[in-house]
């Protein structure tokens, strides 16, 4: 849920490029992996043979779904490879090995210097996502638009509904934190379409769709809080309520990391939906979750104890910055004084990177923005006190982001004072915030994992609807 770090991938997302046409006449495609954030990216550059022998490339991010990001300029040689892409503000300069199957160099961007190897590939690069649905489906498919009356935005999404006539009950799918397309996809996995497919073959109409300003959606992303959002996903309830396939009374809600928090504020209005989902929602207010979830993975990556100490007093500091100063030119000017006095101070330190001023301003327009501003003093427990209608919690034992103990705690206490005993909380041992099975619950593993979701968890969310709307 974090937006804390801003990360090189984050400047991946959007951007279309040059695509094949019939003046290709050969192409290459190279995949490395960038370490950045604790991380690795997989970059893959694809580069095409025009008539006359002039070149044209494209950057994809296949762990992002970022695919044709324009490269403004590029030099193959027989000793070197080298590109800038304006569009992100990335360059890269490398040397062939002596096979010229391998180019080793470094990759530019926002003031990173990072070692990125590429290596030749045999043909389109592809990751491997065996859950990952294939057509033909054995059920009905609808692009639709919903209708957001209250911020006049336009939501596009995909309706799948089983194969026979009939009315159904239905779920809408929220998305975690982040710009997040209608699949939720991220680091190269599909979660919502694995999801959406297993509750549509067992007989639960699903609708997802695009965040606003993201994809087909319209609005605008960037100026958004939770509680947009929220609203967002309301219209998409009541798009659901009317349809005539769907029984508006068994019309519920799932929502994953931030959507969690969404299916709170849902669960808790007057038109809450028959039933929520909460798979990694948080009980913690967002101040809380960011300075427990920056501890874990710390520690998870091998962090030094007295590095993860100083890191969480920055982060403390920072937000109380945020929330003693509505004006952001104020906030600005504080936040950047404690960034510099914190670079000033770890001078020295050994694996210590400094900020540069570009990277600095960008992680400071992230933490003034409206949606940070927000989720940092959101409580969730106001609205989970307030929920009466039959809800599923559910996290894994290895969630490092939203970590399980301390939420599902929360969780309870809250539908325990709101008087709802149609609860069901779940801690599924061995999976991380993305319930894949996993070995430390570091968001270092998620691209590498191939399992999208684990069938338990699945299972589990499927059997609960099912019991809950009288389908089983």
């Amino acid at each position: 849920m974090s937006r804390i770090k801003i990360l090189i991938a984050l400047l991946f997302l959007g951007f279309q490029g040059f695509s094949m046409t019939s003046d290709t006449i050969g192409s290459q495609v190279w995949a490395g992996k960038l370490p950045i954030g604790g991380t690795q990216l997989t970059i893959v550059v694809n580069i095409y043979t025009l008539q006359h022998d002039s070149l044209a490339a494209t950057l994809d991010s296949p762990d992002q779904g970022a695919k044709g990001i324009a490269i403004s300029e590029i030099r193959l040689t027989k000793d070197s490879l080298m590109f800038k892409s304006k569009i992100i503000g990335a360059s890269y300069a490398g040397g062939f090995n002596k096979t010229k199957d391998t180019v080793t160099g470094m990759f530019k961007q926002s003031g990173f210097n990072l070692p990125l190897t590429f290596s030749l590939q045999s043909g389109e690069y592809k990751v491997n996502r065996p859950q990952e649905p294939v057509p033909p489906f054995p059920y009905r498919s609808e692009e639709v638009t919903i209708h957001n009356h209250k911020d006049n935005v336009d939501l596009a999404g995909t309706l799948t509904l089983p194969p026979d006539p009939g009315t159904y009950p239905a779920v809408v799918l929220i998305t975690g934190s982040g710009p997040q397309n209608r699949n939720e996809e991220l680091l190269g996995h599909k979660p919502f379409l694995v999801l959406s497919d297993y509750l549509t073959r067992r007989g639960i109409a699903v609708l997802r769709y695009d965040d606003r300003g993201t994809g087909k959606s319209t609005g605008k992303f960037d100026s958004a809080t939770t509680y947009d959002f929220a609203s967002d996903a309301a219209a998409a309830v009541s798009f659901l309520q009317y349809r005539d396939e769907i029984d508006p009374r068994r019309v519920g809600a799932i929502g994953h990391s931030e959507g969690g928090l969404i299916v709170e504020i849902l669960g808790a209005s007057p038109d809450a939906p028959a039933f929520l989902v909460s798979m990694a929602g948080p009980s913690l207010t967002g101040e809380e979750i960011l300075i427990l979830q920056t501890a874990l993975i710390s520690k998870a990556n091998g962090e030094k104890e007295s590095d993860i100490e100083a890191n969480e007093k920055l982060e403390r500091d920072i937000y109380s910055i945020i929330k003693k100063n509505n004006d952001d030119v104020k906030a600005t000017y504080k936040i950047k004084q404690t960034l510099t006095a914190f670079n000033n101070r770890m001078k020295g330190t050994e694996g210590y990177e400094p900020l540069d001023s570009t990277v600095m301003n960008a992680r400071i327009q992230t933490l003034i923005s409206p949606w940070f501003r927000t989720f940092l003093t959101l409580d969730p427990i106001e609205y989970i006190r307030k929920i009466k209608c039959p809800v599923l919690v559910i996290n894994g034992s290895l969630d490092l982001q939203v970590p399980a103990d301390e939420n599902l705690a929360g969780w309870e206490k809250g539908l325990i004072f709101a008087g709802n005993s149609k609860y069901s909380i779940e801690k599924v041992e061995g999976v991380n915030h993305l319930f894949q099975h996993a070995q430390t619950g570091s968001p270092n593993e998620y691209s590498n994992i191939e399992e999208t979701i684990s069938p338990e968890v699945l299972t589990i969310i499927g059997n609960w609807i099912l019991q809950t709307t009288g389908k089983k």
